[in-house]
């Protein structure tokens, strides 16, 4: 059985519903999943004055943080974050920057690795940030699997790096799911490769 690991940051909830939907498809396929979001690092007054992002963050107030043991455990990472001046938001990079102690002893390395993102514009800055927690995933010495065009899905929503939504333009749409379903499936089967 394949253990999966999917860490996010959702400030408006779109990329909890994609994590959401990845790990669902991985369950049904058989994998143990970890479903984990990111530990909130903005200041709570910022938080609570936006109605939006205080919602979403009372509405996961009780599910799992992140903890780097939670990459340790796993076979297989599917990171997700929002896109910020065009790279991961703060609160998925402080996650990160916890990591470098597992990244020493190499308890990073040789898992399979991809990533999600979601952009309130079509030019968002969706490429810049998955390219961006590729680069990390190199660094981990993790074995990056990118949907590429490995699918007609993947010519229809246009991203071979990664799956990518544009949160102002229907969000998480049934092209969405497919592109998600389609990603975690690959993910899946590399790293079963991977273990035979």
């Amino acid at each position: 059985m394949t253990k999966l690991s999917i860490i996010y940051y959702s400030s408006y909830g779109t990329a909890h519903q994609m994590a959401t939907r990845l790990a669902r498809t991985a369950e049904s396929q058989g994998a143990e999943v970890r479903l984990r979001r990111v530990r909130e690092t903005a200041p709570d007054e910022v938080v609570q004055s936006v109605e939006g992002w205080a919602a979403h963050a009372a509405s996961v107030a009780d599910q799992p943080v992140a903890e780097p043991e939670d990459l340790a455990w796993a076979d297989a990472v599917i990171m997700g974050s929002g896109t910020r001046y065009g790279h991961v938001t703060s609160q998925l990079q402080s996650f990160i920057d916890t990591l470098g102690p597992l990244w020493q002893e190499g308890r990073l390395a040789d898992k399979v690795y991809s990533a999600f993102t979601s952009s309130q514009t079509l030019h968002g800055g969706q490429e810049t940030t998955l390219l961006a927690m590729i680069t990390t995933f190199a660094h981990f010495g993790g074995i990056i699997v990118p949907p590429g065009y490995t699918d007609q899905v993947k010519f229809n929503d246009g991203n071979p790096y990664g799956v990518g939504v544009v949160t102002g333009a229907g969000g998480v749409d049934d092209a969405a799911n497919d592109a998600l379903d389609h990603m975690v499936t690959r993910v899946l089967t590399i790293a079963q490769r991977l273990e035979s």
